[in-house]
């Protein structure tokens, strides 16, 4: 028997792949070769995983960057490049998957509603680290939005950009960062 997870991380791969019309019980069920009353035994129907794929998603795609990034210790510096990392990471796997949700939030008030929260959660995490790193106010806010555009728009282009072709954009990016004496690009 599948666990949730496993519901949840097939889910995202068939949104990913196939964009939210193919996120039927049945698709779902095929892909883990699994019945409809071992989708029922984790939720109360689609809407019901809807939900939970939603709150998988913020999960896995923004709480646990950001978790993971503040484990890396206390300075910004640190902080930050921990994130990139761990955004870069995983940037081949979720490209598709960001793209899917994004567009599904065009067309669904609750989808649209999680990636505004998604958004600014991930905005306002940026804002804390460029504040922390000690630049002007007034620079805090383009700064945070910034960092943030330039992966929602690499995620955009045709063809996609690589690891390191990002690495380098963030790395031209975070040289305008106010620090002391640690390199953070």
């Amino acid at each position: 028997m599948a666990s949730k997870r496993d519901w949840l991380q097939t889910g995202l791969g068939v949104l990913a792949q196939d964009g939210a019309r193919a996120l039927t019980i049945e698709r779902l069920c095929a892909e883990l070769d699994l019945t409809k009353g071992s989708f029922y035994h984790h939720f109360k129907g689609i809407a019901g995983f809807k939900a939970d794929l939603l709150a998988h998603f913020e999960a896995e795609h923004t709480s646990q960057f950001i978790a993971g990034a503040e484990s890396a210790g206390a300075p910004a510096p640190r902080r930050i490049r921990r994130l990139l990392d761990l955004v870069l990471d995983d940037k081949d796997d979720s490209d598709g998957l960001e793209i899917a949700i994004r567009a599904w939030a065009l067309q669904d008030a609750e989808v649209r509603a999680l990636q505004e929260r998604v958004d600014r959660l991930r905005v306002d995490y940026l804002r804390t680290l460029w504040r922390e790193l000690g630049g002007p106010e007034a620079d805090v806010e383009p700064m945070a939005r910034l960092l943030y555009l330039i992966l929602v728009g690499a995620q955009q282009v045709v063809p996609p950009l690589s690891v390191p072709e990002l690495r380098d954009v963030y790395g031209l990016a975070l040289r305008l960062a106010p620090h002391e004496g640690e390199d953070i690009g």
